[in-house]
């Protein structure tokens, strides 16, 4: 049996957990709502204060899903629960960035300003006061947009291996090569 598909999920009394028709699940918490169609092959039980996932077969499919699923109904709830936030930082002389209204504006490096525009569920930060260097905190309910989100923003301008400079996850190490070397 799955190791991680046969934990229960946890539930607490904030959190509201519902099961549909055609097996769609909504939790609803202090964050938000999120919502999730299972496959037919797995079946979700909840019980007083927790969810059971179940698979129909053996087959090797049904025991890849019945991890995924379970884990993904696990993510949902600590997302409307506690949420998730990832941190990016911005190396850099020159390099800054700025929210206005709902429009990430970064400068970095390059001849014009990229705009960056959240998607929907998805909250931006600026953080210019704890270090010298701007800190992004991009917050959400759901763990994957999170992750994208952040992932897109990096993609803007990767950290270079020389000088380090770009934007990277915050407490990333980059490798560092060497310059070149004046021959004698």
């Amino acid at each position: 049996m799955s190791r991680i598909g046969k934990l229960p999920v946890p539930l607490t009394e904030k959190v509201d957990f519902s099961i549909g028709a055609d097996n769609m699940i909504t939790v609803k918490g202090d964050k938000g709502t999120s919502t999730l169609k299972i496959h037919p092959n797995i079946s979700v039980e909840k019980n007083e204060n927790e969810v059971i996932v179940k698979r129909a077969s053996d087959i090797k499919e049904d025991r890849a899903l019945h991890g995924l699923y379970r884990a993904l109904i696990n993510n949902m709830v600590v997302g409307v629960t506690e949420g998730y936030t990832k941190k990016l930082e911005i190396y850099g002389v020159g390099f800054r960035a700025a929210m206005s209204g709902d429009l990430l504006e970064l400068n970095l490096g390059y001849s014009h300003p990229i705009f960056f525009v959240p998607p929907e569920g998805i909250s931006i930060e600026v953080d210019t006061k704890t270090s010298k260097q701007p800190i992004l905190v991009i917050s959400g309910i759901d763990k994957e947009l999170v992750g994208q989100v952040a992932a897109k923003i990096r993609s803007f301008r990767k950290p270079e291996p020389y000088k380090g400079k770009g934007i990277r996850y915050y407490g990333e190490q980059i490798r560092r090569k060497a310059g070149k070397s004046a021959a004698k």
